[in-house]
């Protein structure tokens, strides 16, 4: 497949990236020629230098034969003017990165039809459902939905005197007999990822990903050694968009919110937005002040300003100042890998986020979600199968499925299958497979 990225910023290079790795025909448009550059010497893809925008720049990316375009850039107007020059010369699916509200609103002037784009992602308005989610999972580093919420794919450490340290798999798999449905897709120890076989043992210090039925997730965390949590007092430091859009996530679930900001007309805007919420004009790296305005007490700290550095000092402070569970946005994907070493329990980034909206359009195969996330270089993919499906109609033990992926979960109907060797996939199924990238094509081909 032939796609144009347009953009080789954080968002446009990464999904360069997994796009090239997966053998994708990828042809990136960026007007900084240093950054066009770097995406040339790095990664297996063509670049124009151009405005993603102009006519000229995308007839030489060879636009009019591409399967799809995708507009990246961090601005709204350029992305628009991109995906509908795409539409006009015959793009069949465009994807536009949008963060104006004014653009995507249902009483906007213009349609997202009359504009020619077929999705629209707002990475800030992704960011604070993922963030939502993550506080009102206290044990959890990073939180996925699939089944459109049913299934729930999560991170989280294994500690000392957990339940399940030194326990395998399968003798696990055997303790909980036909009442476990947890199934470990990805453990991190020493920093590598690897896909967990049966007599694979869980220890202290490994980060575990497991897929769980959304309503047995609280069961999760005591397993690995977490206290039960509850959610209802949350400090939000910034009045970016992230901190806003969380802010009326929360106030929607009845938790009190407090939003910090260190510009007084900002706060005077945020007062007007957040009706429900404690607006203060204040600096959020000073420790003195959260001390002052209770942040011990809280269950949750979200950094959400604009800036990484802020976000990460601020993060510590509350940590240090004794905030139950402090979570940080990190934009610049390099700082992702930080984040667990200074001590913050997790980050949330928009750019992933934007990522993980866009990569289930452009899957071969019947592809309905896919998840990447920030702590493990591998995918959480959800398919469906279909009578053409390779995979239809055959048990999962006669299948030569890749080494580097697991088949996570399989839905039926309302029925949540954890998959053994006898399971037989049939037409109809929804299929949970977790993935490291080189494994990828290989597995969308069984599902082709």
């Amino acid at each position: 497949m032939r796609v144009v990225v347009v953009g080789a910023g954080e968002v446009g290079f990464h999904l360069a990236q997994r796009l090239s790795e997966e053998h994708q025909d990828v042809i990136v448009i960026e007007s900084d020629r240093d950054q066009a550059d770097h995406a040339a010497q790095q990664l297996d893809v063509q670049t124009v230098v151009g405005n993603g925008a102009s006519l000229s720049a995308l007839d030489q990316a060879g636009v009019r034969n591409a399967n799809m375009l995708l507009a990246v850039t961090s601005q709204d107007e350029v992305n628009l003017i991109a995906c509908l020059a795409a539409k006009r010369l015959g793009v069949a699916y465009t994807v536009a990165r949008i963060s104006n509200p004014d653009y995507y609103q249902e009483d906007a002037v213009l349609t997202r039809e009359q504009m020619g784009i077929d999705l629209m992602v707002n990475p800030e308005r992704e960011c604070a459902r993922e963030t939502v989610d993550l506080l009102a999972n206290a044990a959890f580093t990073e939180v996925a939905d699939f089944a459109g919420g049913r299934v729930k794919l999560v991170g989280l450490h294994v500690l000392e005197g957990a339940p399940v340290a030194g326990q395998t798999i399968r003798s696990l798999r055997e303790r909980f007999q036909g009442g476990y449905h947890y199934v470990t897709a990805a453990i991190v120890r020493d920093g590598k990822t690897s896909i967990p076989k049966p007599d694979t043992a869980f220890r202290p210090g490994d980060k575990i990903y497991l897929l769980a039925p959304a309503h047995e997730l609280e069961e999760v965390p005591p397993l690995a050694g977490h206290p039960r949590t509850t959610l209802e007092r949350v400090m939000v430091a910034g009045g970016s968009a992230e901190g806003v859009h969380i802010a009326q996530r929360l106030a929607h679930l009845g938790v009190d919110c407090t939003i910090l900001d260190r510009d007084r007309r900002r706060c005077v805007e945020l007062a007007e937005q957040l009706p429900k919420a404690l607006v203060l004009h204040a600096d959020a790296t000073d420790l003195e002040l959260l001390e002052m305005e209770g942040v011990s007490g809280v269950d949750g700290f979200v950094a959400a300003t604009g800036n990484d550095e802020t976000n990460l000092l601020s993060s510590l402070l509350a940590k240090e100042a004794g905030a139950e569970k402090v979570l940080s946005l990190v934009h610049t994907f390099q700082y992702l890998k930080l984040v667990p070493a200074v001590g913050v329990d997790a980050s949330i980034s928009p750019r992933i986020s934007t990522v993980n909206a866009i990569l289930r359009r452009v899957r071969r195969g019947r592809v309905m979600t896919v998840a990447t996330l920030s702590g493990v270089e591998a995918e959480a993919i959800e398919f469906e199968v279909s009578h053409q499906s390779r995979i239809a109609g055959q048990a999962l033990r006669d299948v030569d499925f890749p080494k580097q992926g697991v088949v996570g979960t399989i839905l039926r109907g309302d029925e949540i299958i954890l998959p053994r060797g006898a399971d037989v996939l049939k037409p109809g199924d929804d299929v949970i497979v977790f993935a490291l990238p080189e494994a990828i094509p290989a597995v969308e081909a069984l599902f082709d």
